[in-house]
């Protein structure tokens, strides 16, 4: 193999590696990016409604119906009920997983008709909202990710 062979394999590993890198790093930051978002999500306690809950209300929808994309948001909303996150944790990080280097953008994505009152402080459990708030940690998630965190 000649010289300039041999240069051009260690150039395009040196790239391989690269996008590999950056492919985990955006993989780690997504998911704490999830995990902030499931976690700062409300979920219903009729006890302190000054109302009453609809009959056979269980809270846990909204938490339930965060959805992570590429490139497109969702445009769906789940019939799934997750007062802990850990099944929509779980789907988040599996299709993260699927995660490449030519993909350009990750959504979070949650559409139910009250994911927008609930984004601008329709609840006491989340007054400062939700993905506002992840999005202000998302830098530091970035950050610790690179330094391999």
């Amino acid at each position: 193999m000649s010289n300039s062979q041999n240069f051009l394999l260690s150039i395009n590993a040196f790239v391989d590696k690269a996008k590999a890198k950056n492919e985990l790093v955006v993989k780690k930051a997504s998911i704490k990016i999830l995990q902030d978002i499931i976690r700062m999500s409300p979920v219903g306690q009729p006890e302190l409604w000054l109302g009453y809950a609809p009959k056979g209300y269980v809270g846990g929808r909204f938490r339930g119906n965060w959805q992570v994309t590429f490139n497109v948001p969702a445009s769906v909303e789940l019939d799934r009920v997750d007062p802990s996150g850990m099944d929509t944790l779980k789907d988040g990080i599996e299709q993260i997983g699927r995660y490449t280097y030519g993909i350009q953008s990750i959504y979070f994505t949650n559409n139910l008709p009250y994911s927008v009152r609930l984004e601008f402080g329709h609840s006491k459990q989340a007054p400062n909202g939700i993905v506002r708030i992840a999005a202000l940690n998302a830098q530091a998630h970035f950050d610790n990710a690179a330094k391999g965190g």
